[in-house]
Order: C-alpha cells, then sequence, then structure tokens
C-alpha cells in the first residue's frame, strides 16, 4: 500500500500490512527450514540406526500446517492463488476492478467466517485435551496456526479491496497489479 497519503488510518493500514509481510516471510521460511532439517534427520537416522525418530512426524506435522495457513496468507499478498480469469480478462478495466473489488471482499469475509469456525474447532480440541504423544504438547496449539493463517488472509484480501479502492489500476493484491507479462515479478509499491 502507498503511505503518501496522510490519512492517518490508512497510514494504520499500510504498518500493519508491512507487518504481516514480514511475519509471513519469517514462518514461512523457519518452516520450511525446520521440515528440511526435521526430514534429513528422519532419514539420516533411518538409514543408520534403521529406526526413525519418533518426534519427526509430529515435528513435521506442526509444520505441515504452519506453512500451509502462513502460505495462504502469502499468496494472497502476492496475487499467486490459482484464478480461473477468462471472462474477467475479457473484460473492460473498469469492470475487471469492479469484479476485483466484489471477488476480494467476499473473499475476505469467507476468509473470516473460517476463521471463526476454525477457532470454534480449537475450543473443541482443547477441551478434549489431546495431547501430541512424542512431543507432549496440547494439539490445540499445532492449530492455532489455522485460524490465524484464515484471520491474515482475509486481512490480506481486505488491503486489496482498499489497495482498489484507492488506485486507479486494478490490483490482484497490495503488490501485483492484475495483468500478464513474460517475467511475472512483483512490483515495488
Amino acid at each position: 500500500m502507498d503511505t503518501s497519503t496522510k490519512n492517518p488510518i490508512l497510514k494504520a493500514l499500510d504498518f500493519i500490512d508491512k507487518m504481516l509481510s514480514k511475519f509471513e516471510g519469517v514462518m514461512l521460511a523457519l518452516g520450511v527450514i525446520a521440515m528440511a532439517i526435521i526430514t534429513i534427520l528422519s532419514v539420516i537416522t533411518r538409514f543408520i540406526f534403521n529406526d526413525a525418530l519418533t518426534i519427526t512426524d509430529e515435528l513435521n506435522m506442526i509444520f505441515i500446517v504452519i506453512v500451509t495457513f502462513a502460505g495462504l496468507s502469502y499468496a494472497a499478498r502476492n496475487g499467486r492463488h490459482i484464478r480461473m480469469s477468462a471472462i474477467y480478462d475479457a473484460l473492460p478495466t473498469k469492470i475487471r476492478k469492479v469484479f476485483m473489488i466484489f471477488i476480494s471482499l467476499i473473499t475476505s469475509i469467507f476468509m473470516f467466517i473460517l476463521a471463526k469456525y476454525s477457532y470454534g474447532y480449537i475450543v473443541e480440541v482443547y477441551e478434549s485435551g489431546r495431547i501430541l504423544p512424542a512431543i507432549g504438547i496440547p494439539v490445540f496449539y499445532v492449530y492455532l496456526w489455522v485460524p490465524i493463517g484464515f484471520t491474515v488472509t482475509g486481512l490480506q484480501y481486505f488491503f486489496t479491496v482498499v489497495k482498489n479502492i484507492r488506485e486507479d489500476d486494478v490490483f490482484l493484491s497490495t503488490n501485483v497489479r492484475d495483468g500478464y507479462s513474460d517475467s511475472n515479478n512483483d512490483m515495488e509499491v
């Protein structure tokens, strides 16, 4: 988002957007690196001792959940979600802009609804008292990433709505203008 405006609400949204971007990047990087290290350790212990460490499966499950739901938000931020756009691409720019605002708004609302339901599920898991046997931590800690991911993704789509209302161009996300290019690089904003 552009911080050149003097509107304090928009500046606050810009700040939140930047902090979420850093958070997503750290969580994705740490999650993928951790999964790689854990998987390599599992292969080594299986090869040397003919038995894998029990803890590796649970750790990989935790990092898969983190990477999946941090990645959901990352994809929304960078306009990387799959989209079926044959009809959309044939529309004039003004109509595409209206469509993008509508699509982003509905998607944002849907993500917040999913966050609410996933939170309800976490409460049920918490009340069940389930524990990961090898690690010994409550299972609900692992699933906390689900509503966090849905909420941050909902925010990303909401920011896309704001970006499309504020700007003349059509944006797939706060960082990506609508359109195709050979390089498909993100733009600097």
